[in-house]
């Protein structure tokens, strides 16, 4: 609250009566300063109460309206005379150019001593209420952000510094106002938040409205920008309740970041085990909520830390935060998220700056073999990669029919399955890894960590279970096929 004109001359003990000006009784009084220079205005700063008994006052016309005009535009807050010292009465030139300029001229009948004491009273007893004022404000804040949460601090912010206040996520887009709804100053809070520095402060003002700036968070990228807006120009007490609402809104962001991290941990529990093979994909979707098909699914080149990947999900896909999955595996971080026409994994690995690879997926049964292939893709170290943006992986997979393919992949190896179930062994397994060896007994007993007579053996069933000897070129290939079809064939 500032103090004007008028509201000096009700001070307890003042007794002054207005002459001229009356236009500028609004005008607000800094200080109450006493000068008898004739031209004080090189040691004024603004918003003085000059008091003067005329000493100083110019003996001619011109000289005294120009007296007028320069306190006037030098911002003072009023002129006021001691008559009966130096003068009488006060020129008619001063009233006149008092009028016309706006500037309060007063009588003043109390000492000049018991004018200044009572201003600076007045302030020292602003300064005390602004303070409980602030207090009060901050407790309310603290009760609206446990109450409300965002919506309540904004609101309780709004109120106390008699103004508006918006919401920005990171990039500077509206998340929430008050009063709720696009407001004409919102586009200039936009414009500061994308000029803005990492973590900074600004205020802009235009003589009319006051609108100040500030980051969100205590370290790192700002997890968003709070913008308010007052009248100008911009109290004291305005800029500290926007600094403790900046504190609030920031822990409350970090506790709604926090919960994010949590309920997406908990939901990539559940797609490593449907990527381990514990869990069925019908079960994944019956276990937490999950976008409608079909899938992009993105690998990074290495693991990133779980609030690093929610923080760029929540910047480059916010839309689809909520029913996106995100999962920590040995070959990256995986993704998987709702397909659109621009592919999210551009986006997050620029964001995250690490390589990526990206697959296709049509249902979540899909999401095993598209994890594979994109992490294949994520080990070239290139930027992103996606599986179509490889024209013979495409074509490859747009040769094969998904139901055939899959037909041809269990009658190949029924037989071996077949044998599994009744007698135990682990011949498709075995017979993988001697294929993917170059047919080197040595290489594949190796990887499979047996003896190489026990691989022996086994592909010795193997060739008895399924008729043909693995020595046959044609048989090989089937069973290459049949083993390899979803490593080879990308899905979608």
């Amino acid at each position: 609250m500032a103090l004007t004109v008028a509201q000096a001359m009700t001070l307890p003990g003042m007794r002054m009566r207005l002459l001229a000006g009356r236009a500028g009784l609004s005008r607000v009084v800094r200080w109450a300063h006493v000068s008898e220079l004739a031209d004080p205005v090189p040691w004024l700063r603004g918003g003085e109460l000059v008091m003067t008994i005329g000493l100083g006052l110019p003996g001619d016309s011109a000289g005294r309206q120009a007296y007028v005009e320069r306190l006037s535009g030098a911002g003072c807050a009023g002129l006021a005379f001691a008559l009966g010292e130096a003068v009488t009465a006060v020129p008619e030139e001063v009233l006149a150019a008092a009028d016309l300029q706006g500037l309060p001229v007063l009588e003043i009948l109390t000492p000049f001593i018991a004018v200044t004491e009572a201003v600076a009273r007045w302030h020292a007893d602003e300064r005390v209420r602004g303070e409980r004022r602030v207090v009060a404000a901050q407790e309310a804040m603290a009760r609206a952000a446990l109450l409300s949460g965002t919506s309540g601090i904004l609101r309780a912010l709004a109120e106390h510094t008699g103004g508006e206040s918006l919401l920005l996520d990171p990039q500077g887009k509206p998340r929430a106002a008050t009063p709720v709804g696009e407001r004409p100053w919102h586009a200039r809070a936009l414009e500061m938040a994308r000029g803005a520095a990492r973590l900074s402060a600004g205020v802009l003002d235009d003589g009319i409205q006051a609108v100040q700036l500030q980051s969100l968070g205590f370290s790192g990228p700002p997890t968003g920008w709070l913008a308010v807006c007052t009248g100008s120009p911009l109290e004291w007490h305005a800029r500290m309740l926007a600094n403790q609402a900046a504190c609030l809104l920031a822990m409350e962001l970090l506790g709604v970041r926090a919960g994010r991290v949590k309920a997406q941990a908990q939901r990539g529990a559940l797609l490593a085990a449907v990527l381990d093979g514990g869990l069925s994909p019908r079960q994944l979707g019956e276990l937490c909520p999950v976008a409608a098909p079909p899938y992009e699914v993105v690998v990074t080149a290495a693991p990133v830390p779980p609030e690093a990947a929610i923080e760029a999900l929540e910047e480059v896909a916010a839309d689809a935060e909520e029913l996106a999955l995100v999962c920590a595996r040995p070959e990256g971080t995986v993704f998987v998220l709702p397909e659109r026409t621009a592919r999210w994994g551009t986006e997050l690995c620029a964001r995250l700056g690490v390589p990526g690879g990206g697959c296709r997926a049509l249902g979540l049964e899909e999401l095993p073999s598209a994890v594979r292939h994109a992490a294949t893709l994520a080990a070239r170290g290139d930027a992103y990669l996606h599986v179509d943006d490889l024209e013979a992986s495409a074509l490859l997979r747009d040769a094969f029919v998904p139901d055939a393919a899959h037909r041809f992949a269990a009658a190949a190896l029924r037989p071996l399955r077949e044998y599994e179930a009744r007698h135990g062994g682990d011949l498709v397994g075995s017979l993988r890894a001697y294929l993917e060896a170059g047919s080197n007994l040595e290489t594949a007993a190796r990887r499979l960590g047996v003896h190489r007579n026990t691989l022996r053996r086994r592909l010795a069933v193997a060739e008895r279970v399924s008729g043909r000897p693995l020595t046959d070129p044609g048989h090989r290939l089937q069973l290459w096929l049949a083993l390899s079809l979803g490593d080879l064939v990308p899905p979608g």
